[in-house]
């Protein structure tokens, strides 16, 4: 596992994007070879989407070879609804970037059958040969996609009912009314992100403080989700600063010195600081 802080929002969001960027050429993707990128939505990966679009728009990516898979969308808002997972997808990162929209995958929270829509994408997914990075959030009781507390480590792509909590939490996306939030969603299960041969979840806020100290700190737990991933052989933590809040000072003192570590070993091995990945 690795503890990846930097010393702000923007900060993260850049080194996630340069991680991203570097995997996707490292990959060399071309028709009979497409590097599979799994996709969380929310506010905090932003940040990155916009750094990925700016490395699209200056030459230096492509995501013609690049198949997406999206973590979640809620069950009943009209695809084309502002605050839809489609129309954030759209208007945040596929519509800047030259993907064929036949390779973003989104689960579709108005199939006539939700059950069978899950399995699809589960098979899609296998079809592609499975998921390369997926990159999540998580929200500040630790969950990812929309695996609540309680839910099962190793759930695959169903339906859920929302937990209030983040019910409240999404109502600042409409317009503060309850009564507009959708209840429940599609969602991949944890064991689904767990499938993907590498994780990165992106962390940022104090207000996701004590989320990542339950995920660094404390023991695999169901009632945080995010916890899951210390048992992934490749998981990346990238936070801010003021993430770690909660987090021991030597925690944080030895994460930071482990990061030095693994640049200095990947510039001595490959002559560059490209963020390569060092198992630990």
């Amino acid at each position: 596992m690795r503890l990846v802080i930097l010393d702000n929002y923007d900060l993260a969001s850049e080194w996630a994007a340069k991680y991203i960027c570097n995997r996707i050429i490292q990959f060399k993707p071309g028709q009979d070879r497409y590097f599979t990128l799994g996709l969380p939505t929310g506010s905090t990966p932003l940040g990155c989407y916009k750094k990925l679009i700016e490395y699209h728009k200056n030459g230096d990516l492509s995501f013609k070879y690049v198949k997406t898979f999206n973590m979640d969308e809620y069950v009943g808002l009209p695809r084309n609804h502002p605050e839809s997972y489609h129309s954030y997808m759209w208007n945040n990162f596929f519509k800047h970037i030259d993907i064929d929209p036949n390779n973003a995958h989104i689960l579709d929270g108005n199939a006539a059958d939700l059950q069978a829509e899950c399995d699809a994408f589960e098979r899609k997914i296998k079809e592609a040969g499975g998921i390369d990075l997926f990159v999540g959030g998580i929200g500040p009781d630790g969950h990812i996609a929309f695996n609540e507390p309680g839910s099962s480590l190793v759930s695959r792509t169903r339906l859920k009912t929302l937990a209030m909590d983040t019910i409240l939490a999404n109502a600042k996306y409409f317009d503060g009314d309850l009564s507009k939030v959708p209840t429940m969603a599609l969602t991949v299960g944890v064991g689904t992100v767990m499938d993907a041969r590498e994780v990165m979840i992106l962390i940022t806020g104090a207000h996701k403080a004590f989320a990542l100290y339950k995920a660094i700190e404390e023991g695999v737990n169901h009632m945080w989700t995010v916890s899951a991933f210390q048992q992934h052989p490749r998981t990346i933590f990238v936070c801010d600063e003021d993430a770690t809040l909660e987090l021991r000072v030597k925690t944080v003192k030895y994460f930071k010195d482990e990061e030095t570590r693994t640049l200095e070993c990947s510039k001595y091995v490959t002559g560059d600081l490209s963020h390569q990945y060092l198992e630990n």
